[in-house]
């Protein structure tokens, strides 16, 4: 039986993926990172490097076949565009044959280097973000979700300023501003770009794609740089996306993505670092005022 420390059993997954691949494995490991999956890097000879999703974690794996699904079909559309995406290789999407929803795809080369915070690493991510955003879909994609849910709407008890984060909450009771849809990551983050010599290599993880605003793809991606870097480098972000694509900012979609990071009653917060949800609290400073 082959498992990993949180005794999720590999062994019909790897079988499987076997089958797809067709040639005995050289190596397996897992990668780092994922709060959704257990991701597993594949060696085999006669073959390109893979990567096996295996929808291990709740509560995205209640929701693993669309999840999958939609990843899979992504990958295939995206194949066809100079995005560095992952290529599809198979889908399990019901768990029928690894007792997960699973989803086989092509290893991209290059590392995730979440320190990068200097102008031309910001200038290329901008630059992506914005070839992604160009991208016209030839498939069906859902509409965006906020993850700004009512149930969140509750003062963090870490918070300094309980009135900054009601009045974020009043904010997003309203309507959000227009917007012209287009195609949309979801997730779009430092933690989902590779990097190899200073170049981006890939971008991964498109199981949230959507159609919806632009500026949300911005605002995750700089509200996840401002929990490490801090709000300045995060802005520096948002004004190179803004100078590359010439499109207005929407800082209501900030607020919607800061109030997103809040848990929901009874669950645990991803962020328990106190210097990053102090970051958080002042990235709302930062944006709510923005929208008044």
């Amino acid at each position: 039986m082959r498992t990993d420390p949180g005794t999720v059993d590999w062994s019909a997954a790897l079988e499987w993926a076997q089958g797809q691949l067709g040639d005995p494995f050289c190596d397996v490991r897992r990668l780092s990172g994922g709060w959704t999956s257990t991701m597993l890097a594949i060696s085999a000879d006669g073959h390109e490097p893979a990567v096996l999703r295996l929808m291990t974690n709740e509560p995205w794996r209640t929701h693993g076949e669309p999840l999958t699904t939609r990843e899979s079909e992504v990958q295939r559309m995206l194949a066809a565009t100079d995005v560095p995406a992952p290529r599809s290789l198979a889908l399990d999407a019901t768990g029928e044959h690894c007792g997960h929803p699973a989803h086989l795809m092509t290893l991209l080369p290059g590392e995730i280097e979440p320190q990068r915070d200097d102008d031309a690493s910001l200038a290329r991510l901008a630059g992506l973000l914005a070839s992604i955003h160009a991208i016209d879909t030839t498939i069906d994609v859902r509409s965006y979700q906020s993850w700004a849910w009512e149930a969140k709407f509750v003062v963090p008890a870490w918070a300094s300023d309980g009135g900054l984060w009601e009045e974020a909450f009043a904010l997003l009771r309203s309507e959000p501003p227009a917007y012209e849809p287009c195609f949309i990551h979801r997730d779009f983050q430092p933690r989902n770009v590779l990097w190899s010599r200073g170049e981006i290599t890939g971008v991964v993880d498109w199981v949230e794609t959507s159609i919806g605003p632009a500026w949300l793809d911005v605002a995750h991606c700089a509200t996840n740089l401002a929990l490490v870097h801090g709000t300045e480098v995060a802005d520096r972000f948002a004004d190179a996306y803004a100078t590359t694509t010439g499109r207005v900012p929407q800082p209501y979609f900030d607020v919607m993505d800061v109030v997103g990071f809040l848990p929901p009653p009874g669950r645990a917060s991803f962020i328990t670092d106190p210097a990053e949800l102090a970051r958080l609290e002042e990235r709302l400073a930062v944006v709510l005022p923005r929208c008044r």
